[in-house]
């Protein structure tokens, strides 16, 4: 009959609102799996972070607000270069600072990206490991720059680096709070390495790199990186990135 297709009719019309309503709520409660939701560092990995991650290097305005929402220091520095080295998306990393951890050389300059990668990478992968594996903290970072008008190898032709834009950095060594380096040159090779632990924790926090950089290059994949870790935030598509 007419008035019971009605029924049905509304019953399923009310249990579709209803699930709306429920998924609104559990959204709201998980935006870790809200597409919408604004991304914060503490934010637990889902099947979203990665493309929310993404979008940072596609929209200075999102990665800026990412920052500010986690007390870091946005302050945008005048472009310079021009053509391929044009640097447009240029401040001054001040996450490594934010979470106590100075960055040596000072001073150095990148994309907001990079710095928000820092932020994440510090804050959710290099500390907890250096907690888990030394029992102390990281308090400085080494680093052999951020920009350099160049092209990848350093030759006359092929592509242009990601430190043409000051869109990457490479990581050097790590330093413990009790006074004990870890560099990438000396301590990679576990034969090389006065122990063991060093070598491990710098390909765990190179793998863990892979979550918040778009590219990360490491000794593994050639000599040209056998003493630093290259990080950097290039623009690919689908959010995928180059660990090696």
């Amino acid at each position: 009959m007419v008035w019971q297709k009605i029924v049905r009719f509304l019953v399923v019309i009310a249990l579709i609102a209803a699930a709306l309503l429920f998924g609104r709520a559990w959204l709201r409660d998980h935006p870790e799996y809200d597409p919408r939701a604004p991304l914060t560092l503490d934010q637990p990995d889902t099947w979203v972070t990665a493309h929310k991650f993404a979008a940072l290097r596609d929209d200075r305005a999102v990665c800026r607000a990412l920052l500010r929402r986690s007390g870091i220091t946005v302050t945008a520095l005048p472009p310079l270069g021009a053509a391929q080295c044009r640097r447009d998306d240029r401040k001054v990393l001040a996450s490594p600072a934010h979470f106590d951890v100075a960055l040596r050389p000072v001073g150095a300059q990148a994309t907001c990206a990079v710095d928000a990668g820092l932020a994440r990478w510090l804050h959710r992968d290099v500390q907890p490991a250096a907690e888990a594996m030394f029992g102390e903290r990281i308090v400085r970072v080494e680093h052999l720059g951020t920009a350099n008008c160049r092209r990848i190898g350093g030759g006359d032709n092929g592509s242009w680096s990601e430190h043409a834009t000051g869109n990457a950095i490479d990581i050097a060594a790590f330093v413990l709070a009790g006074g004990r380096r870890i560099s990438v040159l000396d301590d990679w090779d576990r034969e090389n390495s006065d122990t063991t632990a060093k070598a491990d924790f710098l390909r765990l926090v190179r793998n863990r790199a892979c979550a918040s950089f778009s590219t990360v290059l490491s000794p593994d994949y050639n000599a040209a990186h056998a003493d630093h870790l290259h990080l950097d935030q290039a623009h690919r598509s689908a959010g995928w990135s180059a660990c090696r």
